[in-house]
């Protein structure tokens, strides 16, 4: 079964630096569109970067100009730079993305999510 595996969450003081990342584990699908969304007690799932097909990206205002999303295609994976680090980003980041093959796609494929937990 495809999964995506994340890795990199943590406890961080406000102010600091994680990198998050997304692995697809199969080599015969590839990354294609990707994105990542985080989830806060009592709050909706909210997108925080996405990246398309052609290597477009978006943020929303809360976390423009401190996150930053990127992909290696070699590794088959999508990482979240986070940066000035804010306790409202506290939550739980999930990785979602489009997988790519020859012969067949999956669509909308969930990690299994990260705690982030930054503290004042």
């Amino acid at each position: 079964q495809v999964q995506l595996v994340e890795s990199g969450g943590g406890l961080v003081q406000a102010g600091g630096s994680l990198r998050l990342s997304c692995a697809a584990s199969t080599s015969t699908l590839r990354l294609n569109r990707a994105a990542w969304y985080r989830q806060a007690p009592g709050q909706q799932r909210e997108l925080v970067a996405g990246v398309n097909r052609r290597g477009s990206s978006e943020y929303p205002d809360s976390v423009k100009g401190r996150f930053t999303i990127s992909r290696d295609s070699a590794k088959n994976t999508v990482y979240l730079q986070m940066d000035s680090l804010k306790p409202e980003d506290t939550a739980i980041y999930y990785c979602n993305a489009d997988l790519i093959g020859s012969t067949y796609v999956k669509l909308d494929v969930w990690g299994q999510g990260t705690q982030v937990t930054v503290s004042s």
